[in-house]
């Protein structure tokens, strides 16, 4: 072994919408987990790998922690959410907490009291600098926040332009053990393609929908077929209302196709293959505050 060769897993945590996967796409080089303007596009936890000169970073992307509204309140899905993110506290060897330059609220502070608790060392990464109109700002606002607060690093940083990331890199890398790589050089995730086919036509719900429908639909993957150099797939967009259904298919058919089209897409240019994609609408009412079909989603510890 090389003594010098670190690995280990870290979670990237923080609020809905600061741009977690992002940052988990570009220090992993590829797009393995979906992004939308939308807070709570990522459900579940998901393992990003990043090989990197002297190591490997196993990048435990995490929903948007936030405080649990309680049964009352929140749905079944909502608490799937929230066990995914701090179940990806277990077993991590540091932590990024992530949060939006110029800003630092309860929640920025509920995730940054999560991980006090876990022991481990966690470094700030203040996400969307390129975003500060006034810059002098920045300075002050990292001061303000490291104030009383551990950090074993602070990083600004944008992930959506690759900026600051080979400093924040190196910097993980020193705090995890010394050990051979946990997996293949040319592995980036511990998800299978049916399930990033999944999510990336969940990504065009999330996109082209209104405010709130995306967050009752779901993508079960029905076929996956390796068909010589072609990839066909099957996939079920799960709503939970007949009026919804009609929305997601629009008039003619042609907002299915469109979502259809994108996701197809994304999945050729990750899977680099061929793709050949078919899509269906079905109903069934009120999923996402039922325990049995969140299981059978593939929504399950």
């Amino acid at each position: 072994m090389n003594p010098s060769h670190r690995s280990g897993h870290v979670a990237v945590i923080g609020r809905p919408n600061v741009g977690k996967s992002t940052l988990t796409n570009a220090l992993v080089g590829a797009k393995i987990s979906i992004v939308s303007p939308r807070p709570q596009t990522t459900r579940h936890r998901l393992l990003g790998i990043a090989t990197v000169d002297g190591g490997q970073l196993l990048l435990v992307d995490t929903p948007g922690l936030h405080r649990d509204q309680g049964k009352s309140t929140a749905t079944a899905m909502h608490r799937w959410m929230n066990r995914a993110a701090r179940g990806a506290l277990e077993g991590i060897d540091a932590a990024m907490l992530v949060v939006r330059a110029g800003q630092w609220d309860e929640a920025d502070d509920f995730a940054y009291q999560a991980l006090r608790h876990v022991g481990v060392p966690v470094v700030l990464v203040v996400n969307q600098v390129d975003r500060l109109k006034d810059k002098t700002v920045l300075l002050p606002y990292l001061a303000q926040v490291s104030e009383g607060r551990e950090f074993a690093g602070v990083h600004p940083i944008s992930a959506l332009k690759r900026k600051g990331l080979e400093a924040l890199t190196k910097e993980v890398l020193a705090l995890l053990p010394e050990q051979p790589a946990l997996y293949a050089e040319d592995e980036i995730t511990d998800k299978s393609q049916r399930f990033l086919a999944g999510e990336l036509v969940r990504e065009q719900l999330m996109r082209q929908l209104g405010e709130e429908l995306p967050y009752a639909t779901t993508v079960e993957i029905e076929r996956f077929i390796v068909d010589g150099a072609l990839l066909r797939i099957g996939a079920v967009i799960w709503v939970e209302r007949d009026g919804q259904k009609s929305i997601v298919i629009g008039k003619g058919g042609e907002r299915l196709r469109e979502i259809g089209t994108k996701a197809r897409q994304q999945m050729e240019r990750l899977f680099d293959s061929k793709v050949f994609l078919e899509t269906w609408v079905r109903v069934r009412e009120g999923w996402s505050d039922d325990e049995a079909a969140l299981r059978t989603f593939g929504y399950h510890d």
